[in-house]
């Protein structure tokens, strides 16, 4: 087998301490504040994806044009809290060897470090986000298929990712460190045999339910469409669609691309994704803001990680290990019901 070409860092384990840390997860600069204010004393700017200690959230003031008053307080001072996606640094001990599957040898994987560099096994680079960036990184919370362990001749233990859904071909080798492999147990449903289930997705309180009969059994916030863009234009098609849709695909995890040339979007690996509009609308974790309880997406309910995959665990139809996905035909699986008020 040749050796992988190891064209960046491949593993990264000087993070800040702390039981809980934060990174920027804008793609560009934040401020640091004196105070949880947008108006407060700048006391730093900080650039993309650095990692802090991360104290406490607190409540301070909106920014204009931001309905959250959620903030951070890290060692340097306030961080915007939707800007700051909590992480940990939980390295992992390496496999040498792929456990089996219904499919064959492979795993799912969960980055469960802040980031994780990925050097490209077979260039030229296909996806448009990896031609868009100079460093291509897995991030915390983020699942994945593992397809091959190999050794370097430095001695570093690489797994392969080789996404299995949505892909446009690229493989890449990253550290086996920063990947703690999934079992079938933590993907197993919850409460399979209760028949009447069904989710509500509040637009005006930016709340999902979950319900068994007319009992709640879980609860949590999130973020759904947009409705105006960055220029404060409204953009109907980023809208979250109102009305009872059966969920008709489950995936473990999805490559998403769409919009248009110049304002769409590709993202890799986005774990515990359950569609339930024909066009792509779903329920999926998100790693890339922190702003839940706000309209931040293109029309999907963007959820915390925990959240995402325990309603992807209890919603139907069930999900096998091996394959990571399954699509039913209409009346389709457990139903969202996305309601205005």
């Amino acid at each position: 087998m040749l050796q992988p070409m190891l064209t960046s860092p491949i593993f990264q384990n000087e993070w800040p301490m702390g039981d809980l840390l934060g990174r920027n997860c804008t793609g560009g600069m934040i401020n640091i504040r004196k105070r949880p204010s947008a108006d407060s004393e700048v006391i730093k700017t900080i650039y993309e994806d650095t990692v802090l200690t991360w104290y406490r959230e607190v409540i301070g003031d909106a920014p204009a044009g931001r309905t959250s008053r959620r903030w951070v307080e890290t060692p340097e001072g306030y961080i915007f809290a939707p800007s700051f996606q909590p992480v940990k640094n939980i390295p992992n001990s390496v496999l040498t060897e792929l456990p089996q599957t219904t499919e064959g040898p492979g795993m799912w994987a969960e980055v469960t470090v802040p980031y994780v560099d990925l050097n490209l096994s077979n260039p030229p680079a296909r996806s448009p986000w990896l031609q868009a960036v100079t460093m291509p990184r897995l991030y915390y919370s983020q699942v994945v298929w593992i397809d091959e362990i190999t050794t370097h001749s430095s001695g570093q233990v690489l797994y392969r990712v080789n996404e299995k859904y949505g892909t446009y071909g690229d493989l890449f080798y990253a550290a086996g460190e920063a990947f703690r492999p999934l079992t079938e147990e933590e993907i197993s449903p919850i409460n399979p045999d209760v028949e009447e289930k069904k989710v509500v997705v509040n637009l005006a309180q930016q709340t999902l339910s979950c319900f068994e009969g007319n009992r709640e059994v879980y609860f949590c916030t999130v973020s759904t469409g947009a409705i105006y863009n960055s220029s404060g234009e409204r953009v109907e098609e980023w809208g979250t669609p109102v009305g009872q849709h059966p969920i008709w695909r489950k995936l473990i995890s999805l490559h998403m691309s769409g919009g248009e040339s110049g304002a769409g979007w590709d993202t890799v690996g986005v774990p515990w994704t359950s569609l339930f509009v024909g066009s792509g609308v779903s329920l999926h974790s998100t790693f890339w803001h922190n702003g839940y309880g706000e309209r931040l997406s293109h029309g999907c309910v963007n959820m915390r990680p925990d959240d995402a995959k325990w309603v992807f665990r209890w919603v139907n139809p069930e999900v096998s290990y091996g394959t990571g996905e399954i699509t039913v035909e209409m009346p389709g699986g457990t139903i969202v019901e996305v309601v205005e008020v």
